[in-house]
């Protein structure tokens, strides 16, 4: 199953143990409100947050880069874009945390750079927001480092999508530096 199924697509999920695995590494992070990260910032690289929390029952700190974003057009509308290294450092997983009331069978489009990259389905819905999660490959990652803006679309009618423009500045030497 592809995650972005459009032209250049870029990863597939996987196995679905891999997924759960993601998904528990990745937990604190989940449940971060858009508006409001959980976790002290380490370090700001470019226009990136560097967060990082203990998890419960875990033994290391976890890391993420995190950016907080909100639609030019609707003021009341965020989103935020979470990356981090698993904890036994063998994926790179981004989590988009988008606003409630997103049409889910649409997905999360992304460009880059104006470049449609294709769209990533939503995998659950909290009281903070629904979440879309990609397994980065090593070409999704050097393009997100290589491009200078990426946008994220969401939509809440087949017709209408809402773009939420993230600069990428910093984020490759922020990605360098999460342990």
């Amino acid at each position: 199953m592809k995650l972005f199924d459009g032209p250049g697509g870029v990863t597939a999920l996987g196995r679905f143990s891999v997924r759960a695995g993601l998904a528990a590494a990745a937990m604190l992070w989940l449940a971060t409100a858009p508006a409001a990260a959980q976790g002290a910032v380490k370090a700001v690289v470019g226009d990136w947050q560097i967060r990082c929390d203990t998890p419960a029952g875990a033994q290391t700190e976890q890391c993420a880069l995190i950016q907080s974003v909100v639609a030019e057009d609707r003021a009341n509308a965020g989103l935020t874009v979470i990356i981090l290294k698993t904890a036994d450092q063998k994926n790179k997983l981004m989590r988009v945390v988008a606003p409630l009331g997103v049409l889910l069978p649409s997905g999360l489009g992304l460009k880059l750079d104006d470049k449609d990259i294709g769209r990533a389905g939503f995998v659950r819905c909290l009281p903070n927001g629904c979440v879309a999660e990609i397994v980065m490959d090593d070409n999704l990652l050097n393009q997100l480092k290589t491009a200078k803006t990426a946008t994220f679309i969401i939509f809440e009618t087949p017709e209408e999508g809402i773009g939420f423009p993230l600069s990428l500045k910093g984020l490759g030497d922020g990605y360098d530096k999460l342990p």
